[in-house]
């Protein structure tokens, strides 16, 4: 699995698992898989495989 632009081992995982794994939280971030956004409220049974292309953008504030 590529997410952005870095090789993971995982797969057949969902979106949750995901983030969990790499110390992301859900609500600041939008997932994108294999070009296009993903829902949050699918992030829970959105499954992951190896071969999946993910796009993670997280949002910062800042003033």
């Amino acid at each position: 699995m590529i997410i952005n632009g870095k090789e993971y081992g995982f797969q057949n995982i969902t979106i949750n698992h995901m983030l969990n794994e790499l110390k992301l939280n859900k609500d600041k971030v939008v997932v994108e898989v294999n070009f296009e956004i993903v829902s949050k409220d699918q992030y829970e049974e959105f499954i992951l495989d190896k071969s999946a292309s993910v796009e993670i953008v997280s949002f910062i504030g800042g003033g």
